[in-house]
């Protein structure tokens, strides 16, 4: 059971994902059941078996960040200090007005700079080592979205960066909420980026044979839940969030958008890349975070999943809704973002994050898309198709890694 402590609250987002670069747009999208995927155009997949992802199409670095900066940036870091920029901004934040020390920044982050190490890679092979980028390392390593991002909003407090796969920038979000309430920041700046589409990422997919190879059907690639669903679209964004204490937040007068209440991490202690079969760990890892927010099982109105679109994870990840919830679990409206804009790898638990925020605030559930001829092993309602009206207080949201590194996180409805 949660103790009493310090509550934590998001006052502010900012996004940057292939369904719009605000968190209006993208929500609009997402509440309509419009697709973000198409033909990839990042790198060139001839002769892949998966061909189409979902890109920040639109995204131009230089409406957020000088042009020479912006050069010394990947683009994983660059989608990152957007986002940031654009949340401090929704959240009427001025941090020159506070301790800057008390101000922290925490990311998730997969595979840092992967299109400029592939790029460098190349140059090396091609040309010689010398003719490499001097900014090389400061472009490629996972810790300089954080980096910049405290640098562009003047955060001199804690500053890390959460690794774990694709629950990197869940463990973000928790491990923030939890510097808050140790006391050690009033302020955090959090969330993940991704920005690995190229042939490097492609190539070590394609060999696994995690994607999809729908090409002549991009919009419809992705379809978690569904019989027909045969792997995951690469896709990247960024979503940053402003977490503050409430005591914070209130003495600002800002308006507050939800409460972040809940966080559980968990590991599979198995297998690389394949989920456990039971889903005890990440039903654990769901208790958790419940547990932490003091929510009982009942009062969960909304699970935003996982949800990814392969074989194994959407049976399992329902073996571990039921496992946890029991017959409550056939009662719980589940939806899976990634239906409509791929998984964003270490990002995607920021952009279902938002999702979520939004879920709360404009009392709707966003639909999973592409559900059409649904497994029969996948029994849940996980909203198929249209979007549902429903007074969500309470939302789970789901995040599972390679390494089989778990993080859930719990949002409420913000109640003074």
């Amino acid at each position: 059971m949660a103790d009493e402590r310090v509550r934590v609250v998001i006052t502010g987002m900012g996004a940057m994902t292939p369904l719009g670069e605000t968190p209006e747009e993208y929500w609009k999208n997402l509440a309509a059941g419009t697709s973000g995927i198409g033909p990839m155009t990042l790198c060139d997949p001839e002769g892949y078996p998966c061909q189409i992802s979902g890109e920040v199409s639109g995204f131009d670095p230089n409406t957020y960040i000088g042009s020479k900066e912006g050069r010394r940036m990947a683009r994983f870091t660059q989608l990152a200090v957007a986002a940031a920029l654009q949340a401090v901004e929704n959240a009427s934040y001025d941090i020159s007005k506070d301790d800057p020390y008390r101000v922290g920044v925490l990311l998730g982050n997969g595979n840092g700079g992967f299109p400029t190490l592939e790029e460098n890679c190349r140059i090396l092979a091609e040309r010689g080592g010398m003719r490499m980028s001097p900014f090389f390392f400061p472009m490629i390593l996972p810790n300089m979205a954080a980096a910049a991002v405290s640098r562009y909003v003047g955060a001199h407090g804690y500053n890390s960066t959460a690794t774990t796969a694709c629950a990197a920038s869940n463990q973000a979000l928790g491990e923030a909420m939890t510097v808050i309430r140790s006391g050690t920041a009033d302020v955090m700046i959090a969330g993940g980026s991704e920005a690995g589409i190229s042939l490097l990422g492609l190539s070590g997919f394609a060999v696994m044979r995690a994607l999809s190879t729908r090409n002549d059907e991009p919009q419809k690639a992705s379809r978690p839940f569904d019989s027909g669903r045969d792997g995951f679209i690469p896709s990247e964004g960024s979503v940053i969030m402003v977490l503050e204490s409430l005591d914070h937040a209130l003495a600002r007068g800002v308006n507050i958008l939800a409460e972040l209440s809940g966080f559980g991490s968990t590991s599979d202690a198995g297998h690389p890349v394949q989920p456990e079969e039971s889903g005890s760990s990440a039903a654990a890892a769901m208790q958790m975070a419940l547990a932490d927010a003091d929510v009982a099982l009942d009062q969960v109105n909304y699970i935003n999943a996982h949800g990814t679109s392969t074989p194994l994870n959407d049976a399992l990840e329902t073996v571990a809704i039921k496992r946890l919830f029991g017959n409550l679990a056939y009662k719980i409206p589940i939806s899976s973002t990634k239906s409509m804009i791929g998984h964003s790898l270490g990002a995607a638990g920021s952009l279902d994050a938002a999702a979520c925020v939004k879920t709360i605030t404009e009392a709707t559930i966003h639909p999973t898309v592409n559900l059409e001829d649904p497994d029969p092993d996948c029994d849940l309602d996980y909203v198929p198709n249209q979007a549902r009206a429903a007074d969500v207080q309470v939302a789970l949201s789901n995040a599972f890694g390679f390494g089989g590194q778990n993080a859930c996180l719990v949002f409420r409805k913000y109640v003074e």
